[in-house]
């Protein structure tokens, strides 16, 4: 009987406390994708602002691949955690932003540090 009773405690203690975890865990890394696609989505926006008032006509290649990020990122679903290709597709936007970093001639490098993300060129 104590078995039984100290188990039964055990097991709702031990449910209590890892969904209280598996909700910080969560919403910390829902915070970092957040940042880390919020920051992809800034860069490209004012990259394809800055090529669409330069006149040159090599830009057509680079806005054409600033649109297809920024259409990834806005067809990325945020409000869906159980979405079963959200990795899958975070990899294609992460992929799209290489190329079009180097498209760009641009070194960047994203970080997710304690205090705060960055990006840097």
């Amino acid at each position: 009987r104590f078995h039984g009773e100290g188990y039964q405690e055990g097991l709702a203690e031990g449910s209590h406390a890892g969904m209280a975890e598996g909700r910080r865990h969560g919403a910390l890394h829902g915070a970092r994708m957040g940042s880390e696609i919020g920051c992809y989505l800034g860069f490209a926006l004012t990259w394809h602002c800055l090529l669409q008032k330069c006149a040159d006509p090599k830009n057509s290649k680079k806005l054409r691949a600033l649109d297809s990020l920024i259409g990834m990122i806005q067809k990325f679903p945020y409000e869906d955690p159980t979405y079963d290709k959200l990795q899958e597709d975070l990899e294609k936007i992460r992929g799209k932003f290489k190329q079009v970093c180097s498209m760009l001639n641009i070194q960047s490098d994203f970080r997710l540090g304690n205090e705060r993300s960055s990006l840097t060129f």
